[in-house]
């Protein structure tokens, strides 16, 4: 009997043993990493900033040639175009007589006004590249087409006098007339200022495609500074 309680106890102290070992090396291990890993960090960082520094990332500047010609190819950029339909009345002796030889007529006219910016005299001068913003001036915006739509436009009414054929130049008349008229209309519908917006939005959508994403514009004429220039 006292032989298996000596043997009982012997296993007890070598299970102690054993299990203080398991402990020993769990907090050897915990604490190699605990010195170890700063250092490999630090080891990582320094070997980062190294290839940095050896193999640089390279900065690309596009040529401002590049985009001269770019902008040039798309020369008057039409940006806006409108649908404009006028009443145009014209008429000849419209006094006392008017019953007898006068002349009047009611044309209605649909017309398109199309405008935009003519881009083909746009130069280096005209970009400048400041704080890592490239301003753009571009020409003021334009009106390129004011036309009558005429298979849409018609003579809506004519009256002539009981002693007259008519003038048979008053339709024309009232056509070259009606042609103005829809530009006018265009221009205090403010189909500059559209047009205008509308060619800054469109370019800067270009510019950044190669490679400026800040992009301003102006039309206000402006003599910059020779070190301003893009080369």
């Amino acid at each position: 009997m006292k032989e298996i309680r000596a043997w009982i106890m012997v296993i007890g102290v070598l299970v102690i043993m054993a299990g203080l070992s398991i402990a020993i090396v769990v907090v050897a291990d915990q604490t190699v990493h605990q010195v170890v890993n700063p250092i490999q960090q630090a080891n990582d960082s320094i070997s980062t900033e190294i290839a940095d520094l050896l193999h640089p990332t390279p900065t690309v500047i596009p040529d401002p040639v590049t985009i001269i010609h770019d902008i040039r190819s798309l020369a008057r950029l039409e940006t806006i175009q409108y649908s404009v339909e006028k009443v145009i009345t014209a008429q000849t002796r419209q006094d006392i007589f008017g019953p007898l030889f006068g002349d009047k007529l009611l044309f209605v006219a649909h017309g398109t006004v199309i405008a935009g910016v003519d881009l083909e005299n746009l130069t280096t001068l005209d970009l400048r590249l400041e704080n890592g913003v490239l301003n753009v001036q571009l020409p003021p915006a334009e009106v390129f087409v004011a036309t009558l739509d005429n298979d849409k436009s018609y003579v809506y009414d004519r009256q002539t006098g009981l002693l007259t054929h008519g003038d048979p130049n008053l339709e024309t008349t009232a056509r070259q007339a009606a042609e103005d008229e829809i530009r006018n209309a265009a221009l205090e519908d403010g189909i500059l200022n559209q047009a205008q917006q509308n060619a800054e939005v469109y370019l800067t959508g270009l510019l950044r495609n190669l490679g400026y994403p800040e992009v301003a514009f102006s039309t206000i004429s402006s003599t910059p500074t020779s070190d301003t220039f893009l080369p």
